[in-house]
């Protein structure tokens, strides 16, 4: 019997396919759909720190209008009863708890200190099992100093884990100019899990209403390269867990995660793409590739082709750069 399960956040997962953030998380039928087709874990879609501001905001000017009023008292809100911020966020955590059996994992997009502990720690009193702390700021200020917003992360993770009794994992972009040392650093604040990578979503140009739009596409295979890379460079030399996002479509490229050094692979363009179900094929499939190279778990390859355990290590640094150059044929046209 193949041993398929993983250990990750000090969590006992039954299987190393994670749900990652997603507006799939915010349903309860697709969980329930998706753990019984074998997810080990889930991560929620991310509370963001904006809609909070704004609901406070819209609270605030509701509040400040009613002085201007004699008859302010009629409709100031029921404040026991009116659900600001946090609250529809954190009852579906309240209400996961008691529909599910596997790890629930809150996700929280903050840009303030002071923001994400506050929410922070009210996912925690909700039931959460884990916060994933997304780290998704593009600065914008040519004076800004890249030391300043690297340390400022670190701050982020530092307080905030300081504050909870819950695994912690940072979810983080490859855009550092040196992404072992931030790796280090985040794991010396006390995170207990990195999320290699966040993907940073690029606006397009409507060159008939000459306006910037958004545009979302799904990841593709191609993608996983960079996470490996970092992966099998990290492995071993970082205590934090790993997990690896974007661009797991299929058992092979869970097999490579594995491969690379991380704990658990997630994905949520594949089942935007195939359907919540998917998950089982993708799990069935994992377990024929296991059986038919022999192995025993998961467990027994995670880091087998990470930098450490390659017999040529320069193949994940610059010695590799002039090989893969080298490598490409030219068409016969």
């Amino acid at each position: 019997m193949i041993d398929l399960s993983t250990k990750y956040m000090g969590f006992k997962l039954e299987t190393p396919l994670v749900a990652s953030s997603s507006p799939l998380c915010k349903d309860v039928v697709n969980i329930r759909k998706m753990t019984d087709a074998g997810i080990g874990a889930v991560v929620l879609h991310s509370l963001f720190e904006e809609q909070i501001d704004a609901e406070q905001a819209h609270l605030d000017r509701m509040l400040d209008s009613g002085v201007e009023h004699g008859e302010a008292q009629s409709y100031f809100p029921d404040m026991t009863q009116y659900n600001i911020g946090p609250d529809a966020y954190l009852e579906h955590i309240r209400k996961l708890k008691r529909a599910i059996g596997v790890p629930v994992i809150a996700s929280l997009n903050g840009v303030s200190l002071g923001g994400w502990l506050r929410y922070a720690k009210l996912m925690e009193q909700a039931g959460a099992d884990g916060i994933e702390l997304n780290l998704y700021d593009l600065p914008s200020d040519s004076e800004l100093p890249g030391a300043i917003v690297e340390q400022r992360y670190c701050d982020i993770v530092s307080e905030v884990r300081s504050q909870l009794r819950i695994p912690l994992a940072v979810k983080i972009g490859p855009y550092f100019s040196s992404i072992p040392d931030m790796a280090r650093r985040l794991d010396e604040a006390g995170a207990d899990a990195l999320v290699l990578f966040n993907r940073f979503y690029q606006p397009d140009f409507d060159l008939e209403a000459l306006r910037v739009v958004p545009a979302l596409t799904l990841s593709t295979p191609n993608e996983l390269l960079l996470r490996l890379h970092w992966a099998a460079i990290l492995f071993g030399n970082i205590r934090a867990d790993m997990a690896i996002t974007g661009g797991v479509h299929s058992a092979e490229d869970i097999v490579k995660c594995m491969l690379a050094g991380g704990r658990v692979a997630m994905t949520t363009s594949a089942l935007l793409e195939h359907g919540v179900g998917y998950a089982k094929k993708l799990l069935a499939d994992l377990s024929e590739w296991l059986e038919k190279h022999e192995y025993q778990s998961v467990r027994q390859m995670q880091g087998s082709m990470s930098a450490r355990k390659v017999s040529d290590p320069s193949a994940f640094e610059r010695a590799n750069y002039m090989k893969v150059l080298g490598s490409y044929t030219l068409s016969a046209h």
